[in-house]
């Protein structure tokens, strides 16, 4: 039996990955209907609105979405794509926080590189930048993502039944493990770090002697990476990364790696089974499933929403934004919007190629983006290889599209063989 076999303690899997479960709770987990023909009136009625996203959808509930920022400040919402990528390009009316990033203060995901804007961004970025470029994409498939792929399936196809569940048993370990893994992380500790994403000092008790041991010995993982940058000052000195630098992009990347490509790949397999030609299709052409997850991207990005903080007064796309505002960059309606795409609420693998705003856009583009399509590639293509007319099981309940400000799939009942 494998580490990797040994960590799947499913039930422990399930809790941790229950989009209505307890790390959910601030985004709008129990939310459970279409918002897109809301969103999508309110952006045929006007580029931008004054108030949150919930808000302006119909939802009033102070308790459900605790996770949105600043909110003693006024808001506005970003409905058009035109608008949106004009907002992401310009990272200096729209700040990606309010406030400079302070290493002395506690580690937080908060106080990282995600919240650095300009020429401080650009330097830290550049550290870590190499290892997320298109090339490196295979690096991290033979690092992890096969090995896990294919002990996940194996578990599959040990339990002997011809039917399983794809979304939490199969696509929620993918991403964590490949994480987790690039950090020399042990695999029996995986599912400890989810846990503790929302506990930086837990978290930074399993981050802190792998740091500590690569400045001894580097080995090939991205802590050792980090180990061994020089960070480029403004006056030309050059220094390696203090702890505190090096806990903060561990934090970030942790975060990131482990908590959305899971609900995106999930999204996507409903996608398809929901339509078997369409599957089918994709299943004779290898060559449609990489347009088959970008459309999944544009269709419905598991992250409908981020935020930016307007640095001075100004007018954008018709409404006036004061200083200290903040600004919600709705890329889930911007990425339906038809004045980009025909008929954009249809889910269509042979559009044209166009790119969507699902991983952001402009310096803050996700760093992560290349090895999120790589594990959507390899998990999902190794599905279609090695589970024999995969198809929805009829004799279970249907997935559903669930998740507010995290968007994702419940269950996801196949049977194959």
């Amino acid at each position: 039996m494998t580490a990797t076999q040994r960590l799947l303690d499913i039930n422990r899997v399930r809790e941790l990955f229950d989009l209505r479960g307890s790390l959910m709770d601030r985004t709008g987990g129990s939310y459970e209907d279409d918002p897109y023909p809301v969103w999508a009136e309110l952006r045929e009625r006007a580029p931008v609105h004054k108030g949150t996203l919930h808000q302006l959808t119909g939802i009033d509930d102070p308790f459900a979405f605790q996770g949105l920022p600043e909110s003693g400040r006024p808001h506005f919402s970003v409905f058009t794509h035109a608008a949106c990528n004009a907002a992401y390009r310009d990272n200096t009316l729209f700040a990606s926080s309010p406030q400079a990033v302070d290493f002395d203060s506690a580690p937080a995901v908060v106080n990282s590189m995600l919240s650095m804007g300009g020429e401080q961004h650009r330097r830290y970025r550049a550290l870590v930048q190499p290892s997320f470029v298109p090339q490196q994409a295979q690096w991290w498939v033979r690092h992890s993502i096969q090995e896990t792929v294919d002990t996940l399936i194996e578990y599959i196809l040990q339990q002997g039944q011809g039917r399983a569940e794809l979304n939490v048993d199969f696509c929620a370990a993918i991403p964590v493990l490949t994480i987790t893994g690039a950090f020399g992380i042990a695999v029996d500790r995986a599912l400890d770090v989810r846990a503790a994403l929302h506990d930086p000092p837990a978290l930074l008790e399993i981050i802190a002697p792998i740091v500590a041991a690569r400045r001894e010995n580097p080995g090939d993982d991205l802590i050792s990476v980090l180990v061994r940058a020089e960070l480029s000052e403004e006056d030309g000195t050059r220094h390696r990364l203090s702890d505190a630098e090096i806990y903060s992009f561990a934090l970030l990347l942790l975060a990131a790696g482990s908590g959305t490509t899971w609900k995106q790949m999930g999204i996507a397999l409903t996608a398809l089974l929901q339509r078997p030609a369409v599957l089918d299709a994709v299943r004779a052409d290898r060559a449609l499933l990489g347009p088959a997850i970008e459309e999944s991207l544009r269709w419905m990005p598991t992250d409908p929403m981020f935020s930016r903080w307007v640095t001075r007064d100004t007018d954008f796309f018709g409404t006036h934004l004061p200083r200290g505002s903040v600004v919600h960059l709705c890329v889930g309606p911007a990425n339906r919007d038809p004045a980009r795409w025909e008929r954009p609420d249809e889910f269509d693998i042979h559009r044209a190629p166009r790119a969507s705003l699902a991983f952001g856009g402009g310096p803050h583009i996700c760093l992560g983006m290349h090895v999120a399509r790589a594990e959507m590639m390899t998990g999902i293509g190794a599905l279609l290889d090695r589970l024999p007319a995969l198809r929805l099981d009829p004799g279970a309940p249907p997935p559903r599209y669930i998740g507010f400000y995290e968007r994702g799939a419940t269950e996801i009942p196949i049977e194959f063989g």
